[in-house]
């Protein structure tokens, strides 16, 4: 069974959502609610954070927790990929609220085949990646990481798919990018953008 890594970086996140501190707050975990639901649905899923309502998130959805180290997205993921077993796994941001168990199987089809899989966002950084094993992650993330990654893969003579699924790729940096997702946001993204400034 395909294993999920997602990172959670938590109150210092989402920073360009243009909104209240508690807002923000109420979003980014409720993003990640959703996230969470999907993941663990499909499975073992490990969420990386300090943050207290993220792992509260853990618990309720039966997600396991990790403590994030410090040091970045990379350095958390490096972390939790450490503690997984071997085989394939998913890495999976957590401010994908359109995201569903089905996108999930269909993503990790890609590692299942040997291959590592990305999903690049519209700004050239990483949602996601499907590898086939831990050891092939390479900490890359930030500007224009999806190129980085797939630089990486041809260079260890890996085949690297680009995989084109929406509510992966769809992820959520703004206030308008909520609004554009709209409807298609998960439950729990919902009813946190019901209090929100629209």
């Amino acid at each position: 069974m395909t294993q999920i890594v997602v990172p959670f970086r938590g109150e210092n996140g989402k920073q360009r959502l243009d909104a209240s501190e508690e807002t923000r707050t109420r979003l980014s975990l409720a993003m990640l609610g959703d996230v969470l639901a999907a993941a663990t649905m499909t499975g073992r899923t490990h969420l990386v954070t300090r943050d207290a309502g993220g792992l509260a998130l853990a618990v309720e959805l039966g997600a396991e927790a990790l403590a994030e180290p410090g040091g970045g997205q990379g350095a958390a993921v490096a972390a939790a990929l450490a503690h997984l077993d071997d085989g394939p796994v998913l890495v999976v941001n957590a401010d994908l609220p359109c995201v569903v168990p089905h996108d999930l199987r269909t993503f990790a089809g890609t590692a299942e085949l040997g291959a590592i899989g990305y999903v690049e966002a519209v700004d050239g950084t990483t949602n996601a990646l499907a590898l086939p094993s831990a050891a092939l992650f390479v900490p890359l993330y930030g500007q224009g990481s999806a190129a980085r990654f797939r630089d990486h893969a041809d260079s260890i003579g890996i085949t690297v798919v680009s995989c084109a699924i929406p509510n992966l790729r769809d992820d959520v940096d703004t206030l308008d990018d909520l609004r554009r997702i709209g409807l298609r946001a998960g439950p729990r993204t919902q009813a946190a953008l019901d209090g929100s400034p629209r």
